[in-house]
C-alpha cells in the first residue's frame, strides 16, 4: 500500500465537507419548514443561502489544488441529519421543536467547525494559502451561524420551549 501523506488526508477531508455541505443544504429547508419561531425559519433560510456560497467555495479549493469536486459519504454528518429529522418527527408540534432544531443544527455546526478549521490548518501547512483564505471565510461564517443559534436559543427559544403548549 502506498504511504499516504497530509495532503492525501486534505483531499480526502475536503470530499468528506463537500458530502456533507450537500446534505446540509438539502437539510435546511425541511428544519426551515419545520421551525415555528419566525427568526429561526429566517436563519435557516439564511444559512441556507450561505451553504450555497461555501459548497462554490469547496469548488474552488478543488480546483486549487487540481482536484476534481467530488464528495465521499460523511457518516457522521448523516447520523447528525438523522438525529435532526428523529427530533422533527418526535417533537412536531410541541413547544420544544424549536429548541431541539438549534441543538441539532448546532451539532451540525460544530462538526463544520472542526472540518473547517482542521482543513485551513492542513492548507497553510501544505502552502495552499488562497485555499486557506477561503476556508478560513467558511469557518467564520460556521463560527457566526453558531453564535447566531445560542443567542436565539438564550433570548427565547429555550424559555418557549419550557411553556406548555396552549
Amino acid at each position: 500500500m502506498a504511504e499516504k501523506k497530509l495532503d492525501d488526508l486534505f483531499y480526502d477531508t475536503l470530499k468528506d465537507i463537500y458530502y456533507a455541505e450537500r446534505q446540509i443544504l438539502k437539510a435546511l429547508p425541511k428544519m426551515a419548514r419545520a421551525a415555528t419561531d419566525p427568526k429561526l425559519k429566517q436563519a435557516f433560510e439564511k444559512h441556507r443561502e450561505e451553504t450555497q456560497g461555501q459548497i462554490e467555495r469547496l469548488q474552488e479549493v478543488f480546483e486549487m489544488i487540481g482536484k476534481r469536486a467530488q464528495g465521499k459519504t460523511c457518516e457522521a454528518i448523516q447520523g447528525i441529519i438523522a438525529e435532526g429529522e428523529e427530533i422533527m418527527d418526535d417533537f412536531k408540534g410541541t413547544a420544544a421543536l424549536d429548541a431541539g432544531l438549534i441543538s441539532s443544527a448546532q451539532a451540525v455546526e460544530h462538526y463544520e467547525i472542526a472540518r473547517y478549521g482542521t482543513l485551513k490548518a492542513w492548507a497553510e501547512k501544505l502552502g495552499h494559502a488562497n485555499a486557506a483564505s477561503l476556508l478560513d471565510a467558511t469557518l467564520k461564517e460556521e463560527t457566526k451561524t453558531d453564535d447566531a443559534l445560542t443567542s436565539l436559543a438564550k433570548i427565547s427559544i429555550n424559555a418557549a420551549a419550557q411553556k406548555k403548549a396552549a
